[in-house]
């Protein structure tokens, strides 16, 4: 049995989780100091004792915690979990019938109703993603939802979150069914990845992206030369050669990113020798390719949010608009940047803002032609603004 504790909200805050805001933030409440483990049930009254909402206490960058409910008499136990699982699912019906896609999010965080958690589809195996020790003392009674609601071939899990420098067990990722094999292969409209569901934080493409690869091969890409930068495994340079780009140049610091760009060509076919892939702090390749007079017909750029070099610091924030400027000074006269963050601290309208500072201080001219946020299965709820994190812009340089 969960302990469950009665938390006072500060006055300023009522309204909003009355109206169905759902992250718990640490300055929101009065007496945190009630609290004494991760996992508890939290009761959030206002300052008349006034019951307002259901939680959970979870420790995540995000804040802490999430509330769960509005009724005070809900149980968060299996049948719970089940009926957020089961309604995620239906709402999502049209991937699983979507022979040309079978990698697609199933559950995701508060959007489906519980914050914290999130649920990924790989071609019959699920992967559960843990963001908080608070979510993972839910584990038991997610998992026994999850079994009973689908047919599965295996399920793994990510733990995003640790204690004083450790995971709170050491217990791999593979939980049960049969493994996937390494790497899985999965499809995405009618296009191959390379997955690998136990090697690491990551599996090895990013799925909220999938309209945007897809828009680059279907109407971009064809006869141009296409610089991806922040590359990881290669996911857009893909796309780009699919939809018949002249050539891909991938460029990222992370050396394990050769091999995995390779792989992604190679189980799609693309001659990897005419592509080029380059282990380099993207900052300095953009230095060498002003020195070589190089430029392209396509950039892509889709940094961390937050990034660490032995040279330089990124944050989208702060170092977006350097990163556009950057990028316009190798981009072809009438060639096409697409530029891309998954920074939460600001919406859209900041984010064109960046893009006109950018062009302003070059002395440049562009067009918007495409914008892009999360895809529907990435389920956000109209509350909570923040958890559209996903800002896309397909700028055309003019001059």
């Amino acid at each position: 049995m969960k302990q469950e504790i009665n938390l006072t909200v500060k006055p300023g805050y009522v309204k909003a989780y009355q109206e169905g805001y759902p992250l718990i933030s640490q300055e929101s409440v009065l007496d945190w100091s009630k609290v004494k483990g991760e996992g508890s049930i939290i009761h959030l009254l206002d300052d008349r004792k006034k019951f307002i909402a259901k939680g959970y206490y979870g420790k995540q960058n995000k804040g802490y915690g999430w509330v769960l409910s509005t009724k005070k008499a809900v149980k968060t136990d299996v049948a719970y979990f089940t009926g957020k699982i089961k309604s995620a699912i239906k709402y999502r019906e049209d991937f699983y019938s979507d022979e040309s896609t079978t990698a697609f999010r199933v559950f995701n965080g508060e959007g489906d109703g519980v914050g914290g958690l999130t649920i990924d589809y790989f071609d019959g195996f699920y992967l559960v993603t843990w963001y908080s020790v608070g979510i993972y003392k839910f584990k038991e009674d997610i998992l026994g939802a999850l079994k009973s609601s689908v047919e599965y071939k295996g399920i793994y899990q990510k733990k995003r979150f640790n204690t004083k420098g450790q995971y709170l067990d050491d217990t791999n990722d593979f939980i049960c069914g049969i493994k996937a094999s390494e790497p899985l292969i999965v499809k995405e409209n009618g296009e191959n990845f390379a997955i690998y569901l136990d090697d690491g934080a990551m599996v090895g493409v990013f799925l909220d992206q999938r309209e945007v690869r897809k828009t680059i091969r279907d109407s971009y890409a064809k006869g141009k030369t296409v610089l991806n930068t922040f590359s990881y495994t290669g996911a857009f340079s893909v796309f780009a050669a699919l939809g018949g780009a002249v050539k891909t140049t991938s460029v990222d610091l992370a050396n394990r990113s050769r091999s995995k760009t390779e792989e992604q060509f190679s189980i799609n076919d693309i001659d990897v020798e005419a592509q080029d892939i380059i282990v380099e702090d993207v900052f300095n390749y953009f230095k060498y390719a002003v020195r070589k007079k190089l430029s392209f017909d396509l950039v892509v750029l889709d940094p961390p949010s937050f990034a660490r070099s032995k040279k330089h610091t990124f944050s989208a924030g702060k170092d977006y608009v350097k990163l556009l400027k950057e990028a316009i000074q190798i981009t072809n006269k009438g060639g096409v940047i697409v530029a891309s963050t998954n920074a939460s601290n600001f919406d859209m309208k900041k984010f064109k803002d960046f893009i006109a500072k950018a062009f302003k201080e070059l002395n440049g001219s562009y067009k918007i032609e495409h914008t892009f946020s999360l895809p529907k299965d990435f389920r956000v709820m109209d509350s909570f603004k923040e958890g559209d994190y996903l800002k896309v812009v397909f700028i055309r340089k003019l001059a």
